[in-house]
């Protein structure tokens, strides 16, 4: 990790499991199998316009891959700082934020989710 904690972004989405039980296996459709939660994208922010519009892009991301994941959208700001998010919008995935402090496209989402694994 760089000074001032820069390069922590990409650390993160290296280390983030294939697998929403954390294991790190995973079959074609990006779990392991073993029976655990299914894996779930959250979008954090404060409600306003480029928050809801990152919930947005994310669902349509979502469902343009055809993946069977869930999007919440989670404007609870106690929540959102249990995340060390500093900067909204931010995207979980898996309990990992993988992104922070911009508004992705929805194909940005589509990539993002398709380097961990969906």
């Amino acid at each position: 990790m760089g000074l001032f904690g820069f390069g922590k972004k990409k650390e993160a989405e290296a280390q983030a499991p294939a697998c929403c039980c954390g294991s790190g296996a995973k079959t074609e459709e990006g779990c392991c199998g073993t029976g655990c939660e299914a894996a779930a994208v959250k979008v954090l922010g404060a409600g306003c316009k480029s928050c809801h519009e990152q919930y947005e892009n994310a669902k349509a991301a979502v469902r343009a891959m055809g993946l069977d994941l869930e999007v919440e959208y989670i404007t609870d700001m106690e929540k959102v700082m249990g995340y060390g998010v500093m900067s909204m919008p931010a995207i979980v995935v898996n309990e990992q934020v993988v992104s922070m402090g911009k508004v992705l496209k929805a194909a940005d989402v589509e990539k993002l989710l398709r380097r961990l694994g969906y």
